[in-house]
């Protein structure tokens, strides 16, 4: 075995998926972690002795707008990802999907470059590239820009496509009102992560988007149909369809926590928290632009003008929380949404989720606040 470098004492530890009680977590010194017995340690290692709570690997975050007092959509650049990318590893974010709201074909093709230059390069934290709009409808819109809404065309298509084999993981949030099946169809087949949301289609044709390649709702139960008796819309499609994931905002402010309770019983390992975080994340700025109209922060709350939600004034371990306190969900459960099954959707988990990996950040949680340390 390596030499231990040091222990963390006191904690217990998550592994990504598992929650370990009575353990110890190793540093090695090739950089490595185990998680042991305490017998296993040899007398006399140095220790660093933490007052409960869980060590964790770092978040990962499939949603994230912006952070750091700038949106992405503002200008799409490795600056701007930097910046971002600096606020969420400061609240235990370890990976990302910089996620571009709707906006005009230039700013996309922008934000494709950034990302691709971000990651050639290392920026931290950043694992591909999340497309939200312009494929929406406009009865959905939410706080999108209802004038750059508009149905997929050949060259949307070819955009995409080719941004898919120079992103380790490209997901594109669509609404089937404004996107064919053969265009999903092709997107999934060329790897795309292709996720139904800002819509108002019934439940049939949400299940004939699945059959054609979707395999994601992006943030459940917000601006898309929902489950009535005779109707189940996109809510019911998500929650009866084995093998689609979806996306959970867990702020208690878009979603009840009775809905989230029913959603995680009904589809337990395909729900997975992200942050939907905009501007606000990581600064202490009251308000910031969204295409031209401001978007004003009170009281853990994101709105336009007209109170129109527009993201999320959330941080990960807030939305673990969340689910924990509010909603009854295990602490083992609850981060595992917010490690393992965000993972579980990505063609290339850039080697992160996993405790005892080198490198990886070392996340404290302390489960009866919220609060998150970065230990490394």
């Amino acid at each position: 075995m390596t030499e231990i470098v040091k222990v963390f004492t006191g904690a217990d530890i998550h592994d990504g998926t598992r929650l370990h009680r009575g353990s110890v977590l190793a540093q090695m010194q090739d950089g490595s972690r185990r998680i042991l017995n305490p017998l296993e340690v040899p007398q006399g290692t140095p220790a660093t002795g933490l007052e409960r709570g869980v060590l964790c690997p770092g978040f990962i975050d499939l949603q994230v707008n912006g952070g750091g007092g700038v949106m992405f959509n503002d200008t799409p650049d490795v600056a701007t990802l930097r910046r971002i990318a600096r606020a969420h590893r400061g609240t235990g974010v370890a990976g990302f999907l910089p996620t571009l709201i709707t906006d005009t074909p230039d700013r996309t093709q922008a934000a494709i470059e950034a990302t691709v230059d971000a990651i050639a390069i290392g920026v931290p934290g950043i694992i591909g590239l999340h497309l939200e709009g312009p494929h929406l409808s406009l009865a959905r819109k939410g706080a999108h820009d209802g004038a750059l809404i508009r149905p997929m065309q050949e060259a949307d298509l070819a955009l995409i496509l080719r941004a898919a084999k120079r992103l380790p993981n490209l997901m594109v949030t669509v609404a089937p009102e404004n996107t064919t099946n053969t265009q999903i169809s092709a997107m999934a087949e060329a790897g795309v992560i292709v996720s139904l949301g800002h819509s108002d289609e019934d439940y049939e044709s949400c299940m004939a988007a699945f059959d054609a390649g979707a395999r994601c709702v992006t943030h459940l139960f917000n601006a898309m149909s929902q489950m009535t008796s005779r109707a189940p819309g996109l809510v019911g499609a998500a929650l009866a369809r084995g093998g689609v994931h979806a996306g959970l905002i867990a702020d208690g402010i878009h979603v009840h926590p009775a809905s989230m309770r029913n959603a995680l019983a009904a589809k337990a390992e395909g729900v997975f928290l992200v942050s939907d975080a905009m501007a606000t994340a990581g600064s202490d700025i009251t308000s910031f632009m969204l295409n031209g109209r401001e978007v004003y922060r009170k009281e853990g709350r994101l709105t336009l003008a007209d109170g129109t939600l527009a993201g999320a004034d959330l941080e990960m371990g807030r939305a673990v929380h969340t689910l924990t306190h509010a909603v009854g969900i295990p602490l083992e459960a609850a981060l595992a949404q917010a490690i393992s099954g965000p993972l579980a959707l990505l063609r290339d988990a850039r080697g992160l989720g996993q405790v005892e990996t080198a490198g990886q950040p070392l996340v404290h949680y302390d489960p009866e606040s919220g609060a998150v340390r970065v230990l490394a």
